[in-house]
């Protein structure tokens, strides 16, 4: 039993490593999108995971569950898992630091990078378990 939850925290080492470094390629990806191009809180938060979910495959598929599958079928679990926690994060985020932050007197560019920051965390989250459950089970 304890060797499991060895292996689990490995796993979720490596997890947190590649997050690391998708979250900052995401980011930046994002910010510069929403700052430089001013593309909008959707558009900006969805360059982040376009662009982050390239890197987020195969550094996932490959270094963090150590998948040998040869399968379409696992790629397209991956863009429907991305997806589905996408639509959830920044759908929840935006409402949530609505209620948090509503008193104080922010502009919108402030209150919508808050919130896709928000967002990314609640992403974080849901897209863990996505993989580990439905992209990469074994």
């Amino acid at each position: 039993m304890n060797w499991i939850k060895k292996i689990f925290a490995l796993e979720q080492s490596r997890f947190i490593v590649v997050g690391v470094m998708n979250t900052l390629i995401g980011m930046a990806a994002m910010f510069i999108a929403y700052n430089v191009f001013h593309m909008g809180y959707w558009l900006s938060s969805a360059m982040d995971y376009i662009i982050g979910s390239i890197f987020s495959y195969f550094a996932n598929k490959y270094f963090t569950f150590k998948s040998e599958k040869k399968s379409g079928r696992e790629v397209v679990r991956f863009v429907i898992n991305i997806l589905v926690c996408y639509f959830l994060a920044y759908s929840i985020a935006q409402p949530a630091m609505g209620v948090l932050l509503g008193s104080m007197e922010l502009s919108v560019s402030a209150f919508e990078q808050i919130s896709m920051l928000f967002g990314m965390c609640i992403f974080v989250v849901l897209n863990y378990f996505g993989q580990k459950f439905f992209v990469f089970r074994k």
